[in-house]
């Protein structure tokens, strides 16, 4: 890929469950963590497709099927459509701030809430602060917590990686008592906002699967491009 990974090994999964269609298996390629990548290596992989879950560089791969496609948004190009105005007005009253990463009962009684409500048979349930943290930090990424409160009530978590030359959003999770106030698509506005102010070209939103209707919202994101075939092409080019 580049010499700058020449020193990361990979590997490739077992066949698994696909978390997203319950009549097919899954395969994924990892780099291996004992590589420890750094953020050089992870701007590079991600401009091919990867992605981090804790500690882990990753991209599925799997036979016969192409549906997760990671897609990303040129940060230079991005207009706010009058929808996503709408967000940012009905959400001015919320504070912000870039937090440390460490482990809090504020933040596990959030992404509990967040996970028993919107994804009950999901495959990351926390149960303590170090959970937390194996979900969503690794020894090497620069990753940071945003956190959004209304009044001093935390009601949304962000977290995101900072690349080279782009933002990638990790994860973000929020108390579901909010949901009309569309915080994760605040949230990745918010990184735009942050990518435009520091002159990066990026901002990787992970994959997106068309027929999924939880991925529904990456798709207001305009322009947005998909990787295809080891190229990144423009949402409209490839359908």
């Amino acid at each position: 890929m580049n010499r700058i990974t020449d020193r990361i090994s990979f590997f490739r999964s077992p066949p698994h469950d696909c978390g997203y269609f319950l009549d097919r298996r899954a395969e994924t390629i990892f780099a291996h963590p004992e590589s420890y990548p750094d953020r050089s290596s992870q701007t590079v992989l991600a401009k091919h497709g990867f992605r981090r879950s804790g500690k882990f560089l990753y991209r599925p791969a799997c036979l016969g099927c192409s549906a997760c496609i990671p897609v990303r948004i040129p940060v230079s190009d991005f207009r706010l459509s009058r929808s996503q105005k709408r967000v940012l007005a009905r959400n001015h009253d919320l504070k912000q701030a870039q937090v440390q990463l460490l482990p809090t009962e504020e933040r596990l009684e959030l992404y509990q809430r967040y996970q028993s409500e919107r994804h009950p048979d999901g495959q990351m349930l926390a149960t303590s602060n170090q959970n937390l943290l194996d979900f969503f930090d690794s020894p090497w990424s620069d990753t940071r917590f945003t956190e959004f409160r209304l009044d001093e009530q935390l009601i949304c978590v962000s977290i995101s990686d900072r690349l080279d030359d782009a933002w990638s959003a990790v994860y973000t999770f929020f108390d579901p008592r909010f949901a009309k106030r569309s915080l994760g698509t605040l949230a990745i506005l918010n990184l735009l906002s942050l990518a435009r102010s520091e002159s990066l070209d990026w901002v990787y939103l992970g994959y997106w699967i068309a027929d999924s209707p939880k991925m529904n919202y990456k798709n207001r994101f305009r322009p947005m491009e998909k990787f295809v075939d080891g190229n990144w092409l423009s949402l409209e080019s490839v359908g």
